[in-house]
């Protein structure tokens, strides 16, 4: 019986325990930190074993196999030890995609990944397929294999998840752009980023697809120089192209090898130049599957965004609050900055990860009338736009935060929380910075 060793005892680690367990595997689940209250509940009732706020690496060195949660680094020490042993460390979309012969789908990118994965299910489950949507998002992939087949899965994948991959080859892979993000775990290299990236398509070969951002000024060069196996469909709000999807006119086209289908920029749901993209790049998919022409139309024209994406929450006394609390890097806020077509009272601030802001500076000029810091460290912000903003006050709780831009906004103006950090600091995550915006909002 070969024994798997799970780091990690969140979503991804739980799922993977379920299927490996079902698999006839040895389990053992290993987490340095604590082990959440459900998570321990499921574990106990599978008969897997685990630890928490420890590693037993004598034990976790014997293993055949381990999955190692994509919050965990590969510089820590225990994973170097395994590795210099020759012990595989996978991470889970490994483990689990060979235990389906489903069509998987998977998206990544520095932005839009979340939009894209939701829209494409989306547009799957609309047309009667048998879709799972898992990944970064929603279940563990490892969980929903081991308890329900499904025919297609759409997965968001993160660089941390390919970084652990040796096998996986979805058939349709999705890479929606490439900014810097994360760069701390890359050594603050660039290129070591755009290379996990691209891990989407490496086993592809020509049965499969790739579809990318073809605009995207990192992508097409990378591609020029690194080729993929696949077929490649780009889109593009710039050119046309001859498979993949473009705009011209206000239509927007999607071109496979079998079908066109056209339909007016007008009718979508999502706003925004970047909606436009992840837009293009769901219909792709969707028309790849064989997915009729006019539930792809009526999907995208119906589709609510995903939650702390630009989610509008209230307006009060003639000023729109919206949330984009899962803009957590300085790209996904320029687009924040850039669809928003009024004077903005702009929260900002976090757990800076090595950003860069000047790329937002004439925005800010532009649009930003006020600034309010949330965030235990705030002199990086402040220093980049402390010249350019008339307004910009510091704040330490989201309340607080709130408030100011209550007293501050004026008719017609839109407060916008949009971090461009990480939530760490003040927060668990940004689904609860988000959500405590939206209460405090309500509350005014």
């Amino acid at each position: 019986m070969e024994f798997l060793v799970i780091l990690g005892g969140g979503e991804s680690g739980v799922g993977t325990a379920i299927l490996a367990k079902k698999k006839g595997y040895a389990v053992f689940v290993s987490d340095k930190g604590e082990i959440q209250k459900k998570y321990k509940d499921v574990l106990e009732h599978f008969g897997i074993e685990w630890e928490e706020k420890q590693h037993s690496e004598e034990r976790i060195l014997g293993a055949d196999i381990v999955m190692k949660s994509p919050g965990i680094p590969d510089k820590v020490p225990l994973v170097k030890a395994l590795v210099a042993k020759g012990v595989p460390v996978i991470s889970e979309i490994e483990f689990a995609a060979q235990y389906t012969e489903a069509t998987l789908i998977a998206i990544t990118g520095s932005n839009g990944k979340t939009t894209t994965t939701m829209l494409a299910h989306h547009i799957l489950k609309e047309a009667g397929l048998n879709v799972g949507m898992a990944g970064n998002i929603g279940d563990s992939f490892a969980k929903m294999v081991a308890e329900r087949q499904h025919d297609y899965y759409v997965l968001e994948v993160s660089s941390f998840q390919l970084d652990g991959v040796a096998t996986f080859k979805p058939h349709i892979a999705v890479l929606t752009n490439i900014t810097p993000d994360h760069l701390d775990r890359y050594d603050y290299v660039f290129e070591k980023y755009i290379a996990s990236k691209f891990r989407i398509a490496m086993n592809q070969d020509t049965t499969d697809y790739f579809v990318y951002d073809q605009d995207d000024e990192v992508i097409a060069p990378w591609l020029a120089k690194h080729p993929v196996h696949s077929k490649k469909m780009p889109f593009s709000l710039t050119e046309t192209v001859e498979q993949g999807a473009f705009v011209r006119e206000g239509q927007l086209h999607v071109i496979t090898e079998t079908d066109t289908i056209k339909m007016t920029t007008d009718t979508l749901a999502l706003e925004g130049q970047h909606n436009l993209k992840n837009t293009m790049a769901a219909a792709t998919i969707a028309k790849l599957v064989g997915i009729r022409k006019e539930t792809i139309r009526a999907c995208i024209s119906n589709f609510q965004g995903a939650p702390h994406r630009l989610e509008k929450v209230l307006k009060i006394h003639h000023v729109q609050y919206i949330n984009d609390s899962k803009a957590t890097n300085v790209n996904a806020t320029y687009y924040a900055l850039e669809s928003v077509k009024t004077p903005i009272v702009w929260i900002v601030g976090g757990v800076d990860k090595g950003n860069e802001y000047k790329q937002l500076m004439p925005l800010v000029r532009e649009k930003v009338k006020a600034m309010v810091c949330l965030g235990t460290d705030n002199t990086k912000v402040k220093e980049v736009f402390g010249n350019v903003v008339d307004l910009i006050v510091e704040t330490y709780a989201m309340e607080e935060a709130v408030k100011v831009a209550y007293k501050i906004g004026e008719r017609g103006d839109t407060v916008l929380l949009s971090p461009a950090c990480a939530s760490f600091d003040l927060f668990k995550n940004y689904e609860d910075r988000g959500d405590q915006f939206k209460n405090c909002v309500k509350n005014l």
